[in-house]
């Protein structure tokens, strides 16, 4: 991901729908990439199924991650 953010300053939106489990050294990468983004002052979505926002709502990092239900709704707050 860093070689990704470094290469460009597109805004990022992660799709997690697809993913069954995420851990806490998921968690921290997506923590770093939220972070970056912030830095870099670009836009960052994360779209996850409900077994992804479960774990992300545990941990009270919804707004921090900028959760969204799903992937259009996360491009079309891009387009906006």
């Amino acid at each position: 991901m860093d070689d990704v953010l470094q290469a460009n300053l597109s805004s990022v939106v992660i799709d997690l729908s697809n993913i069954d489990f995420l851990d806490s050294s998921g968690l921290g990468a997506l923590v770093q990439v939220a972070k970056h983004c912030i830095d870099s002052k670009r836009a960052f979505s994360l779209v996850g199924n409900a077994r992804v926002v479960q774990t992300i709502k545990l941990v009270r990092l919804e707004e921090f991650l900028h959760l969204v239900p799903d992937l259009n709704t996360a491009l079309a707050q891009l387009a906006a």
